[in-house]
Formats: C-alpha cells, sequence, structure tokens
C-alpha cells in the first residue's frame, strides 16, 4: 500500500475565500475543516495520508491555536520564513514536490495556484496518481489540462465546510436541484 502526501496551501485556499468567494475575510465557520479534508484524502485512494501543512511564518510568529489545532488533526505544520519577496509556501511546497519524484507515493495538493504546475506534470509523468484540491471554478486551469489530474472540490465533494459559500459556479444539469433556489 502507497501513501497519499496531502500538502496543504492554506494561504492559497484562504485568500481565494476571502477575495473571490466572499469578498472580505473569512469568518471562523467559512473556512475550510481540515480534519474533513484529511479524510478524505485517507478515502480518495484508500491509503494512508501524510498530511502536510504549509505556513508562512516570516515575520517571525506561528498562529500557535491554529499550530495546535493543526497537531490535533494529525497534519505536520511547515513554518517557513524567508525574505518579503520570496513566496516561502509556494517554494515550500515546489521542493516538497520534488522530494516526493524520488520517492514513492501519490499527491494531493490544496491550492489553486498554478505555480506548482510543472512539478505536478512530472509527477503524473512518472506514472504517480495527483489530485487537486480546491473551488473547482477557481482551479488554474494548467491543471484541468494536465491528463490525469483528477479535481476535487472542497465544498462539493470534500465537504469540507459546515456552511454552504455563496458561490456563482456552472451547476452540470444532473445536479441542478431547483428547489435550492426557491
Amino acid at each position: 500500500m502507497g501513501t497519499t502526501y496531502l500538502l496543504v496551501d492554506g494561504e492559497n485556499i484562504d485568500a481565494t475565500l476571502g477575495a473571490s468567494v466572499l469578498g472580505r475575510r473569512p469568518a471562523p465557520e467559512e473556512r475550510p475543516r481540515w480534519d474533513r479534508v484529511r479524510e478524505f484524502a485517507e478515502q480518495v485512494w484508500g491509503q494512508p495520508v501524510k498530511p502536510l501543512f504549509f505556513l508562512n511564518a516570516s515575520n517571525g510568529t506561528m498562529p500557535m491555536p491554529f499550530v495546535q489545532a493543526l497537531l490535533a488533526m494529525d497534519y505536520r505544520p511547515i513554518p517557513l520564513a524567508g525574505t518579503a519577496t520570496e513566496k516561502v509556501v509556494d517554494i515550500g511546497i515546489q521542493r516538497m514536490l520534488a522530494a516526493i519524484e524520488e520517492r514513492e507515493g501519490d499527491v494531493l495538493l490544496a491550492s489553486h495556484d498554478g505555480d506548482f504546475i510543472p512539478e505536478v506534470q512530472r509527477l503524473v509523468g512518472a506514472g504517480r496518481r495527483v489530485g487537486v484540491i480546491g473551488l473547482r471554478e477557481f482551479v488554474n486551469a494548467g491543471f484541468i489540462e494536465i491528463d490525469g489530474v483528477e479535481v476535487h472540490d472542497l465544498e462539493l465533494e470534500v465537504k469540507a465546510f459546515t456552511v454552504a459559500l455563496p458561490r456563482v459556479r456552472i451547476i452540470p444539469l444532473t445536479e441542478f436541484d431547483p428547489t435550492a433556489y426557491l
């Protein structure tokens, strides 16, 4: 049995929720339930998961209550620091994806960010299972164009939220429920 590496770009997920969906900083109840994301990752390919949550700690501090909550959910927080011009979370995830290329394992990447497309292409080309978790309408189209990459909707498929998000998205006719709009 293999391993699924769950790599979470929390900054990107939070920024997309705030800027593109809510138009403001998400309230606590509007943020993903990361334990649900981990549980989904365990179920999707039926193998053990190593959940890694990347944090920007460039300001010299860590959000300790959140770090403790991640630890309680069996995540491994990876707080990275760098200069003001470095995208430390992106660089950390890119390095982690490159390191996974040298080992056995599959990847679920929770991010909308296209900065990871080259690494994802290499993993898929090497025969790895790779999935992207995010709000489908905001997932970088480059991921969707890679044959073999699975895209899992954070709200609808992963069921990571306890409240419905005010999303405007394309609804496949097979999923359309008119009573939801009455």
